[in-house]
Protein backbone atom coordinates (compact mmCIF):
# COMPACT_ATOMS: atom_id res chain seq x y z
CA UNK A 1 0.00 0.00 0.00
CA UNK A 2 0.91 3.49 -0.52
CA UNK A 3 2.95 4.82 2.76
CA UNK A 4 1.79 8.16 3.37
CA UNK A 5 3.06 9.91 6.86
CA UNK A 6 -0.23 10.92 8.91
CA UNK A 7 1.26 14.48 8.77
CA UNK A 8 0.78 15.33 4.88
CA UNK A 9 -2.04 16.46 2.81
CA UNK A 10 -2.75 14.52 0.02
CA UNK A 11 -5.47 16.03 -1.74
CA UNK A 12 -8.15 13.35 -3.04
CA UNK A 13 -7.79 13.87 -6.51
CA UNK A 14 -4.38 12.88 -6.21
CA UNK A 15 -3.50 9.46 -8.19
CA UNK A 16 -0.33 7.74 -6.14
CA UNK A 17 0.65 4.42 -7.45
CA UNK A 18 0.70 1.87 -4.97
CA UNK A 19 4.27 1.85 -3.86
CA UNK A 20 4.76 5.84 -3.91
CA UNK A 21 6.18 6.73 -0.39
CA UNK A 22 5.51 10.11 1.65
CA UNK A 23 7.21 12.24 4.17
CA UNK A 24 5.61 14.07 6.72
CA UNK A 25 4.16 17.37 5.86
CA UNK A 26 3.90 16.99 2.29
CA UNK A 27 1.50 18.65 0.77
CA UNK A 28 0.03 17.07 -2.95
CA UNK A 29 -2.77 19.03 -4.11
CA UNK A 30 -5.45 17.74 -6.94
CA UNK A 31 -4.13 16.43 -10.86
CA UNK A 32 -0.63 15.14 -9.30
CA UNK A 33 0.05 11.77 -10.49
CA UNK A 34 2.79 9.57 -8.48
CA UNK A 35 4.12 6.45 -10.79
CA UNK A 36 5.81 3.57 -8.64
CA UNK A 37 8.54 3.44 -6.51
CA UNK A 38 8.56 7.63 -6.19
CA UNK A 39 9.95 8.83 -3.00
CA UNK A 40 8.49 12.30 -1.48
CA UNK A 41 10.47 14.01 0.91
CA UNK A 42 9.21 15.87 4.15
CA UNK A 43 7.68 19.19 4.02
CA UNK A 44 7.14 18.48 -0.16
CA UNK A 45 4.50 21.05 -2.07
CA UNK A 46 3.44 19.44 -5.15
CA UNK A 47 0.71 21.08 -7.39
CA UNK A 48 -0.76 19.62 -10.39
CA UNK A 49 -1.21 19.48 -13.18
CA UNK A 50 1.90 17.12 -12.75
CA UNK A 51 3.17 13.93 -13.58
CA UNK A 52 6.16 12.11 -11.94
CA UNK A 53 7.00 8.58 -13.59
CA UNK A 54 8.75 6.01 -12.03
CA UNK A 55 11.31 5.67 -9.09
CA UNK A 56 12.12 9.26 -8.56
CA UNK A 57 13.16 10.62 -5.39
CA UNK A 58 12.44 13.94 -4.21
CA UNK A 59 13.96 15.48 -1.27
CA UNK A 60 13.01 17.46 1.16
CA UNK A 61 11.03 21.30 0.97
CA UNK A 62 11.30 20.93 -2.84
CA UNK A 63 8.11 23.01 -4.63
CA UNK A 64 7.07 20.82 -7.88
CA UNK A 65 4.46 22.10 -10.34
CA UNK A 66 4.47 25.61 -9.12
CA UNK A 67 2.85 28.09 -11.03
CA UNK A 68 5.00 29.81 -13.85
CA UNK A 69 6.91 32.97 -12.81
CA UNK A 70 5.22 35.02 -15.78
CA UNK A 71 3.16 37.75 -15.91
CA UNK A 72 1.16 36.79 -18.80
CA UNK A 73 -0.03 33.44 -16.99
CA UNK A 74 -3.38 33.58 -16.08
CA UNK A 75 -4.51 30.00 -14.61
CA UNK A 76 -4.25 28.60 -17.67
CA UNK A 77 -4.61 24.63 -17.24
CA UNK A 78 -0.40 23.80 -18.26
CA UNK A 79 1.67 21.15 -16.64
CA UNK A 80 4.71 20.16 -15.65
CA UNK A 81 6.06 16.41 -16.75
CA UNK A 82 8.52 14.60 -15.12
CA UNK A 83 9.89 11.02 -16.15
CA UNK A 84 11.72 7.93 -14.26
CA UNK A 85 14.43 7.93 -12.32
CA UNK A 86 15.69 11.69 -11.47
CA UNK A 87 17.03 12.58 -8.24
CA UNK A 88 15.81 16.10 -6.78
CA UNK A 89 17.62 17.81 -3.75
CA UNK A 90 16.26 20.22 -1.17
CA UNK A 91 14.32 23.72 -1.81
CA UNK A 92 14.47 22.87 -5.71
CA UNK A 93 11.44 24.44 -7.50
CA UNK A 94 10.15 23.45 -11.07
CA UNK A 95 7.16 25.48 -12.52
CA UNK A 96 4.12 24.27 -14.94
CA UNK A 97 4.40 25.25 -18.70
CA UNK A 98 2.69 28.49 -20.54
CA UNK A 99 0.23 28.64 -23.24
CA UNK A 100 3.07 31.08 -24.97
CA UNK A 101 5.21 27.98 -25.47
CA UNK A 102 3.95 24.15 -25.63
CA UNK A 103 2.43 24.79 -22.39
CA UNK A 104 4.61 21.65 -20.93
CA UNK A 105 7.93 21.95 -18.38
CA UNK A 106 9.46 18.55 -19.19
CA UNK A 107 12.00 16.62 -17.61
CA UNK A 108 13.40 13.61 -18.60
CA UNK A 109 14.76 10.36 -17.07
CA UNK A 110 18.04 10.20 -14.81
CA UNK A 111 18.68 13.42 -14.33
CA UNK A 112 20.21 14.56 -10.91
CA UNK A 113 19.43 18.46 -9.87
CA UNK A 114 21.01 19.14 -6.86
CA UNK A 115 19.93 21.89 -3.99
CA UNK A 116 17.79 25.42 -5.01
CA UNK A 117 17.91 24.64 -8.76
CA UNK A 118 15.49 26.20 -10.64
CA UNK A 119 13.32 24.96 -13.60
CA UNK A 120 11.07 27.35 -15.36
CA UNK A 121 8.50 27.52 -17.27
CA UNK A 122 8.44 25.50 -20.34
CA UNK A 123 12.08 24.68 -19.69
CA UNK A 124 12.66 20.95 -21.88
CA UNK A 125 15.12 19.06 -20.02
CA UNK A 126 16.60 15.77 -21.40
CA UNK A 127 18.09 12.70 -19.48
CA UNK A 128 20.86 12.07 -17.65
CA UNK A 129 21.68 15.69 -16.91
CA UNK A 130 22.94 17.35 -13.73
CA UNK A 131 22.14 20.68 -12.22
CA UNK A 132 24.54 21.78 -9.70
CA UNK A 133 23.55 23.96 -6.43
CA UNK A 134 22.23 27.21 -7.65
CA UNK A 135 21.97 26.38 -11.38
CA UNK A 136 18.92 28.77 -12.59
CA UNK A 137 16.99 28.03 -16.05
CA UNK A 138 14.79 30.85 -16.86
CA UNK A 139 11.48 30.08 -19.08
CA UNK A 140 11.85 28.04 -22.39
CA UNK A 141 15.21 27.06 -21.93
CA UNK A 142 16.47 23.59 -23.57
CA UNK A 143 19.12 21.13 -22.25
CA UNK A 144 20.56 18.80 -24.23
CA UNK A 145 21.66 14.95 -22.90
CA UNK A 146 24.53 14.38 -20.42
CA UNK A 147 25.25 18.35 -20.05
CA UNK A 148 26.11 19.33 -16.86
CA UNK A 149 25.35 22.87 -15.88
CA UNK A 150 27.99 24.28 -12.86
CA UNK A 151 26.57 25.66 -9.72
CA UNK A 152 25.11 29.42 -9.15
CA UNK A 153 24.90 29.48 -13.14
CA UNK A 154 22.07 31.64 -14.91
CA UNK A 155 20.58 30.45 -18.12
CA UNK A 156 18.68 33.17 -20.20
CA UNK A 157 15.16 32.48 -21.11
CA UNK A 158 15.42 30.84 -24.47
CA UNK A 159 18.82 29.69 -24.30
CA UNK A 160 19.65 26.32 -25.95
CA UNK A 161 22.40 23.94 -23.86
CA UNK A 162 23.69 21.10 -26.10
CA UNK A 163 24.31 17.68 -24.99
CA UNK A 164 27.26 16.89 -23.63
CA UNK A 165 28.09 20.16 -22.42
CA UNK A 166 30.11 21.58 -19.44
CA UNK A 167 29.22 24.54 -17.87
CA UNK A 168 31.63 25.70 -15.38
CA UNK A 169 30.75 27.52 -12.35
CA UNK A 170 29.27 30.73 -12.22
CA UNK A 171 28.18 30.27 -15.89
CA UNK A 172 26.05 33.31 -17.02
CA UNK A 173 24.73 32.16 -20.39
CA UNK A 174 22.75 34.38 -22.63
CA UNK A 175 23.38 32.70 -25.98
CA UNK A 176 23.43 29.08 -27.20
CA UNK A 177 26.39 26.72 -26.51
CA UNK A 178 26.51 23.92 -29.14
CA UNK A 179 27.11 20.16 -28.24
CA UNK A 180 30.16 18.92 -26.81
CA UNK A 181 31.50 21.97 -25.63
CA UNK A 182 32.60 23.08 -22.11
CA UNK A 183 31.66 27.30 -21.67
CA UNK A 184 32.50 29.21 -18.22
CA UNK A 185 32.33 32.02 -17.31
CA UNK A 186 31.15 36.72 -18.28
CA UNK A 187 30.71 36.51 -20.43
CA UNK A 188 30.73 33.15 -21.64
CA UNK A 189 32.99 32.31 -23.32
CA UNK A 190 34.08 28.10 -24.57
CA UNK A 191 36.94 26.77 -23.13
CA UNK A 192 37.50 23.51 -25.55
CA UNK A 193 35.51 19.80 -25.48
CA UNK A 194 34.41 18.14 -23.18
CA UNK A 195 36.75 15.08 -23.84
CA UNK A 196 36.44 13.40 -20.59
CA UNK A 197 32.57 13.47 -20.59
CA UNK A 198 32.42 11.65 -23.78
CA UNK A 199 35.50 9.32 -22.82
CA UNK A 200 33.25 8.54 -19.62
CA UNK A 201 30.18 7.58 -22.09
CA UNK A 202 32.19 5.87 -24.45
CA UNK A 203 32.98 7.21 -27.94
CA UNK A 204 36.40 6.52 -28.67
CA UNK A 205 39.22 8.00 -29.29
CA UNK A 206 38.80 8.84 -32.82
CA UNK A 207 35.29 10.26 -32.76
CA UNK A 208 36.70 12.79 -29.66
CA UNK A 209 39.64 13.62 -32.43
CA UNK A 210 37.08 14.32 -34.98
CA UNK A 211 34.94 16.68 -32.52
CA UNK A 212 38.17 18.33 -31.27
CA UNK A 213 38.55 19.00 -34.94
CA UNK A 214 34.54 20.58 -35.00
CA UNK A 215 35.55 22.85 -32.30
CA UNK A 216 39.00 23.94 -34.44
CA UNK A 217 37.20 25.20 -37.48
CA UNK A 218 34.14 26.96 -35.33
CA UNK A 219 36.76 28.50 -32.41
CA UNK A 220 40.04 28.41 -33.78
CA UNK A 221 40.73 29.08 -37.75
CA UNK A 222 38.76 32.46 -37.55
CA UNK A 223 36.33 31.00 -39.80
CA UNK A 224 32.66 32.81 -40.60
CA UNK A 225 30.02 30.79 -39.04
CA UNK A 226 28.92 29.73 -42.67
CA UNK A 227 32.55 28.56 -43.69
CA UNK A 228 33.02 27.07 -40.19
CA UNK A 229 29.42 24.95 -40.66
CA UNK A 230 30.77 24.26 -44.56
CA UNK A 231 34.31 23.05 -43.35
CA UNK A 232 32.48 20.65 -40.46
CA UNK A 233 29.91 19.43 -43.12
CA UNK A 234 32.95 18.36 -45.17
CA UNK A 235 33.87 15.97 -42.42
CA UNK A 236 31.42 13.72 -43.18
CA UNK A 237 32.58 9.91 -43.53
CA UNK A 238 35.91 10.89 -41.83
CA UNK A 239 35.45 8.39 -38.91
CA UNK A 240 33.57 5.52 -38.51
CA UNK A 241 30.50 6.74 -35.96
CA UNK A 242 31.37 10.33 -35.91
CA UNK A 243 28.51 11.48 -39.06
CA UNK A 244 26.15 11.70 -36.26
CA UNK A 245 28.32 13.46 -34.08
CA UNK A 246 28.72 15.91 -36.95
CA UNK A 247 24.88 16.37 -37.97
CA UNK A 248 24.11 16.89 -34.18
CA UNK A 249 26.62 19.78 -34.26
CA UNK A 250 24.93 21.19 -37.13
CA UNK A 251 21.59 20.78 -36.25
CA UNK A 252 22.38 22.47 -33.36
CA UNK A 253 23.44 25.13 -35.11
CA UNK A 254 21.05 25.61 -37.66
CA UNK A 255 18.63 25.53 -34.92
CA UNK A 256 19.84 28.40 -32.56
CA UNK A 257 17.73 30.99 -32.13
CA UNK A 258 20.33 33.37 -29.95
CA UNK A 259 23.17 32.88 -32.18
CA UNK A 260 25.74 30.30 -30.39
CA UNK A 261 28.62 31.84 -28.12
CA UNK A 262 31.77 32.41 -29.89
Amino acid sequence: MTQVHATAIVDAAAELAASVRVGPYAVIGAGVRIDEGTTIGAHCTLDGPLTLGRDNVVHAHTALGCAPQDMKYRGEPTELVIGNRNTIFQFCTFSRGTTQDGGVTRVGDDNWCMAYAHVAHDVQLGNHIILANNATLAGHVHVGDWAIVGGLSGVHQFCKIGAHVMLGFQSHVSQDVPPFMTATGHPLGVAGINAEGLRRRGFSRERIGLIKQMHKLLYREGLTLEKAREAIAALRGSVDGGDDDIELLLNFIAAATRGIVR
